[in-house]
């Protein structure tokens, strides 16, 4: 991976520029209204967040998990924003073979001034799996 700057600022040094959220309740298994055993989208989120310990972008890009995101139907779903920034909504993706590639395509988003992500450099479970390209709000 190549360094980065920082190229969104946040008024607060402690707060960072940039979030991925990440569904935890993709891929639950229910019995009798109940969940059972662990999401697939916990499981992706513990492996996001274990590779993220890592990642040179661990302080300007936060993981947060989301009760629900309602793209069921394409589950496993995360989402990048960022403040001026385009958001993206990422679904069908695989449980145990997204991680890492979730976390390139966060780097390749926190460089752009815009957010914007060409299909073409986006790593290969993210090509496919886009849901929603939400415009930035006017300042």
């Amino acid at each position: 991976m190549t360094a980065v700057a920082n190229i969104s600022a946040t008024q607060d040094t402690n707060v960072p520029s940039h979030t991925l959220f990440v569904c935890k309740t993709c891929a639950t298994t229910w019995q009798d209204g109940k969940r059972v055993g662990e999401s697939g989208g916990q499981k992706l989120l513990q492996q996001l967040q274990n590779l993220a310990q890592d990642w040179h972008l661990k302080h300007d890009f936060s993981i947060q998990e989301v009760e629900c995101m309602s793209a069921c139907s394409h589950s496993c779903v995360v989402a990048f924003a960022g403040c001026g920034k385009l958001t993206y909504l990422f679904g069908d993706l695989p449980i145990d073979h997204s991680a890492s590639a979730i976390l390139e395509c966060a780097s390749q988003y926190y460089t752009k001034p815009d957010g914007l992500l060409s299909w073409s450099e986006r790593p290969e479970p993210l090509k496919k799996g886009i849901l929603a390209r939400i415009p930035t709000l006017p300042q």
